[in-house]
């Protein structure tokens, strides 16, 4: 899930079985689509598909998908067409909520999203409800469990490069860019550091704790459903979650 570090859902990635991996896999494929129907097969002109490429390798996505998922796009007019939808909303205890999805059926998910929230003591809102806690940012994760990459050097390069901040803690280094920086950053830093993950996430400003273990559950279990749903593609929150869950 995405909260306010991607580390979470790195960790859930790499111990991921391969349902999940396949789920992981049929979302990122959504997004190569829809950016060679934008933009065009060629990576090098199109850096949205630069940047859906570079998320599906993070992932361990075999380049024979990602290239049949281009060729396909490109050259079949029958390809499903998708629309990025974004709902937002509030879990128990008014946690934000930001889903953002990729549909060729709105009312589907709609149904599914709302069905998601109204059942684990939440309510979906309008657009803008919640939006507004958040700011837009390039966030890049570099792991580093064994303490071998030296703070200073990782903070330099990330600097010189363009990113806005860094942060450093528990074996995990979060570099943050704005959105527009986030590919020349990912470029430079790609070609010294093996990265977790690089994309624009949704960063929430504060953050919200869930003390009543039922509520805790029900958080647990909204986000859950929404990330097993195929037409999401990603949820954003301000949940302060327990170290355990995590």
């Amino acid at each position: 899930m995405s909260g306010h570090s991607k580390w979470s859902t790195i960790k859930r990635k790499k111990g991921a079985n391969d349902a999940q991996r396949a789920k992981i896999f049929t979302k990122i494929a959504r997004e190569i689509i829809v950016a060679v129907k934008a933009g065009g097969p060629d990576p090098d002109n199109n850096s949205s598909l630069k940047d859906a490429i570079a998320k599906a390798r993070s992932n361990n996505m075999p380049n024979d998908n990602i290239n049949r998922t281009i060729k396909k796009a490109a050259g079949d007019t029958e390809t499903d067409n998708y629309e990025n939808i974004t709902y937002e909303g509030y879990g128990p205890n008014g946690v934000a909520v930001i889903v953002n999805t990729l549909t060729d059926n709105r009312n589907r998910t709609a149904a599914d999203v709302r069905h998601a929230f109204d059942k684990f003591g939440g309510n979906m809102g309008q657009n803008g409800c919640v939006s507004f806690m958040f700011d837009q940012k390039g966030v890049i994760v570099i792991e580093d469990e064994d303490g071998e990459i030296d703070e200073d050097t990782v903070t330099m390069d990330a600097l010189e490069a363009g990113a806005d901040d860094i942060e450093i803690d528990d074996g995990v280094i979060e570099i943050t860019t704005a959105p527009s920086d986030l590919g020349l950053v990912r470029d430079a830093l790609s070609e010294k550091y093996t990265l977790a993950s690089a994309e624009v996430s949704m960063v929430p400003q504060t953050m919200t704790e869930i003390t009543d273990e039922k509520q805790i559950t029900q958080m647990q279990k909204m986000l859950d459903m929404l990330e097993d749903n195929d037409d999401v593609q990603d949820v954003y929150h301000n949940w302060d979650m327990p170290e355990d869950m995590e």
